[in-house]
C-alpha cells in the first residue's frame, strides 16, 4: 500500500489544535435558561454520552477524509522482476523541424516525432528490466518521467507528447537534464539517447559543456541525428481554399559534428537516422548492451482506494447529522 500525496497528513497534526479551541472557546449551553430553578426537576439527570459519540463520529470522519485526500492505493500483481544494471535517459527533440514530414510507417508519409514515438516504445518493449526515463526538449528541456521500471508510465508519457510551440534547440539543456536524473542513480552503467533534428540555438549550456558533465559521471551519450540529407517536406499550414496541407520543402540543418564529438567524449556512438528502418536498426544496436541482473518485485499497477475512504468519512458526516437532529437533538 502507498500513498500518492502523503503530505495531505500534515493536516492531522491541525486536529487536537482544533479540538482544543473548540472546547476553549466554543462550547454551547445546552440550557439557556436565567436560573436553574426553572429546570429543578431535571438537574439530577445524568449527563448523555450522546454528545461524546457524535464528536467521535466527526472526528473520524476528518481523519478519513484527510486519509482520502492522501490518495491510498494498492499494489496489485505483484511479480518478480529482472532488473539490468543500466539506467537510461531518453532525450527527445519536440523542436518545430520535427514537424518535417520525411520518414514512412505503413505506407504512409509520418513527421519525425510520431516515427520517434514509435520506436521508443518498441526499444521500451525490449528493455523491459531497465530503468528508463524521458526528457524532451526544445528551446527548454522538461522531465517527462524519471527512470523507472514502469515503462507503462514512460509509455503513457510518451503518448502525450508532441511539437512544443517553441522556438529554438536546447540541445545543451537537454542533456544536461538528462544527466542529473542518472546523476543519483547507483548502476553498472549509464546511458542518455539524444535524438535531435537541429543545432544548438537556446538555452544556457553548451552541448559539449554537458558532454564533459557527463564524461565525468561516467555517462555514454548516444546520440541520433533524426531526418533525410537534403531538404525535407513541412507541413506550413493549410490552404484557405481547399482546406488542404501545404507543404515547403525545407534544409536538413543537423549538427552532426557536434553530436559526434558528444559521443565521442563519452564513449559511446552518433548514428544519422535518415530513414524509418535505420532508426529501428539504431536502436536494435543500442539494445544490445550490456546487462547485468538481480531479482527485484515490481507491482503491475496500483488501484486507487481513495473512493472507500472517502465514501466512510462522508457517511459518518452524514449520520452526525441525522442523529444529532433526531434521537439525539439537543435543547433548545
Amino acid at each position: 500500500m502507498r500513498f500518492e500525496a502523503p503530505w495531505w497528513f500534515l493536516l492531522l497534526a491541525a486536529l487536537p489544535l482544533l479540538s482544543w479551541l473548540r472546547r476553549r472557546y466554543f462550547r454551547e449551553a445546552v440550557f439557556t435558561y436565567s436560573s436553574l430553578t426553572l429546570v429543578k426537576g431535571i438537574t439530577e439527570i445524568r449527563r448523555s454520552r450522546a454528545a461524546a459519540v457524535l464528536a467521535g463520529l466527526r472526528w473520524v470522519a476528518l481523519v478519513l477524509l484527510i486519509v482520502a485526500l492522501a490518495r491510498p492505493q494498492i499494489g496489485q500483481g505483484s511479480a518478480p522482476l529482472r532488473a539490468s544494471g543500466i539506467d537510461i535517459v531518453i532525450a527527445l527533440d519536440l523542436s518545430g523541424s520535427m514537424r518535417a514530414e520525411d520518414f514512412q510507417m505503413n505506407g504512409e508519409r509520418v513527421n519525425r516525432v510520431r516515427i520517434a514515438k514509435d520506436v521508443i516504445e518498441r526499444f521500451l518493449d525490449k528493455r523491459v528490466s531497465d530503468r528508463i526515463g524521458l526528457v524532451v526538449f526544445a528551446s527548454s528541456a522538461y522531465i517527462a518521467s524519471p527512470p523507472t521500471l514502469d515503462h507503462g508510465f514512460v509509455r503513457r508519457n510518451l503518448d502525450r507528447m508532441d511539437v512544443l510551440n517553441e522556438p529554438g534547440t536546447a540541445i545543451g539543456s537537454a542533456l544536461s537534464a538528462a544527466v542529473n536524473r542518472l546523476r543519483e542513480l547507483k548502476s553498472k552503467s549509464r546511458i542518455v539517447i539524444l535524438m535531435t533534428d537541429g543545432q544548438n540555438n537556446a538555452g544556457k549550456v553548451t552541448p559539449l559543456t554537458a558532454a564533459d558533465a557527463a564524461k565525468a559521471l561516467g555517462v555514454k551519450v548516444y546520440t541520433i541525428g533524426v531526418g533525410t540529407h537534403g531538404t525535407a517536406p513541412t507541413p506550413v499550414g493549410q490552404d484557405p481554399f481547399t482546406g488542404q496541407m501545404r507543404y515547403q520543402n525545407v534544409p536538413v540543418d543537423i549538427d552532426e559534428p557536434t553530436l559526434q564529438e558528444i559521443s565521442s567524449r563519452t564513449g559511446a556512438k552518433y548514428y544519422r537516422a535518415d530513414t524509418t528502418e535505420t532508426l529501428r536498426n539504431i536502436y536494435s544496436e543500442i539494445d544490445q548492451l550490456e546487462k547485468t541482473e538481480a531479482v527485484t518485485k515490481r507491482f503491475a499497477y496500483w488501484e486507487e482506494i481513495m473512493p472507500y475512504f472517502a465514501g466512510a468519512g462522508l457517511f459518518l458526516l452524514l449520520l452526525e447529522i441525522v442523529l444529532g437532529q433526531t434521537v439525539w437533538r439537543k435543547l433548545p
